[in-house]
């Protein structure tokens, strides 16, 4: 039987580059080369693409950048994505996660791993997240979604529409509305990056501000106490919910650095919390309201009262060996390799 050309893209021109790098060599890593011609794309912080031979992991002390051999640029992309059966973009944030790479395989006719445009793009905006958990009745964090626009900020309220104010009265009106702490979110920002937790009204001042380099879109949220717990999701039309896993974060909260640098930070799977099965249905609930397709991470907090809030969804959440969504579905009795020839197979039927 003929050998299925895979291509994996991975790097990408977000602030989530390097973390892709990763996820993308430990994709090819397990992959069958048995049943797979495989076909590693990188594509650097300008968006030049390259294709190689080998990939490999640079020593502890540059973390997680990459060394590559018999690198070459692809001049014809078009002409080289024509070639393979299935592309698996293993990208993660703008660029990759958000529809822009799904809508060009879509022109292509190019089967892909993962979900499509509108539920990428959904899911990579915060706002509209929210916007249809609130449609489909999930319990979320209250939030406000404000606007930059310079020297003043939008108030955009919940029948869009939309009030001036200075950063003063926007700091007063998120600590009347949500009370201390808050956090701070760009909207189209992952792996935690660009969010800040603000206790004080100066922290919100300063917070936003933050948030504003990276995204004229601004989420603010309500502190909730609770367990982090995530669940995995497979499936196009027959989805399926995996265990759940718990996120101790070494930091006060899952920021970039707890994620990605510090070892300490821990998973516990399975979770062991009593409501697994609620969050499981809601986890698959989420998905099928974003018109999700092949994978994501659904992320929740589970308070002490077992009370469930989504926190967010994740349309390519990290792929290494020993991030969440692959070790939940080991916990489940899908292993890594098995893991991948599914997500080919459901793209393929698409």
């Amino acid at each position: 039987m003929r050998k299925i050309n895979v291509g994996i893209i991975f790097g990408g021109m977000s602030t989530e580059h390097d973390v892709s790098v990763k996820s993308g060599q430990s994709v090819v890593e397990h992959l069958n080369d048995s049943k797979y011609n495989i076909f590693p794309i990188y594509i650097d912080k300008d968006g030049k693409w390259y294709e190689y031979k080998t990939i490999k992991a640079t020593s502890d002390e540059e973390d997680i950048s990459i060394k590559v051999y018999n690198r070459k640029e692809i001049n014809n992309i078009i002409k080289y994505l024509k070639e393979l059966d299935v592309v698996f973009p293993v990208l993660h944030g703008l660029y990759g996660e958000d529809g822009t790479i799904q809508g060009m395989l879509e022109l292509l006719k190019i089967p892909y791993v993962g979900c499509k445009v509108l539920a990428s793009k959904l899911a990579m905006d915060k706002v509209y997240t929210k916007i249809i958990l609130d449609r489909a009745g999930i319990k979320q964090a209250k939030y406000m979604y404000i606007k930059n626009c310079g020297k003043e900020y939008k108030i955009v309220e919940k029948d869009f529409e939309e009030n001036k104010f200075c950063i003063d009265e926007i700091c007063i009106k998120v600590e009347n509305n949500l009370k201390l702490p808050v956090f701070i979110k760009p909207a189209n920002y992952g792996s935690s990056i660009g969010i800040t937790k603000a206790n004080t009204i100066e922290e919100v001042k300063k917070g936003i501000e933050e948030a504003a380099k990276l995204d004229n879109k601004i989420v603010l949220e309500e502190n909730i106490c609770g367990k982090e717990i995530e669940c995995a999701v497979l499936g196009n039309d027959e989805i399926f919910a995996s265990c759940t896993g718990q996120i101790i974060p070494a930091e006060d909260f899952y920021t970039y650095d707890a994620k990605y640098k510090n070892a300490d930070s821990k998973l516990i799977i399975p979770s062991g919390i009593q409501c697994e099965k609620e969050v499981q249905k809601l986890a698959i609930k989420a998905f099928r309201a974003i018109d999700g397709k092949g994978l994501a991470r659904v992320d929740f907090f589970v308070t002490d009262e077992n009370e469930i809030y989504l926190n967010e969804i994740n349309t390519m959440p990290g792929f290494t060996s020993i991030s969440m969504y692959p070790k939940l579905w080991e916990a489940s009795g899908i292993g890594y390799g098995e893991l991948l020839d599914r997500l080919i197979e459901l793209a393929i039927k698409v």
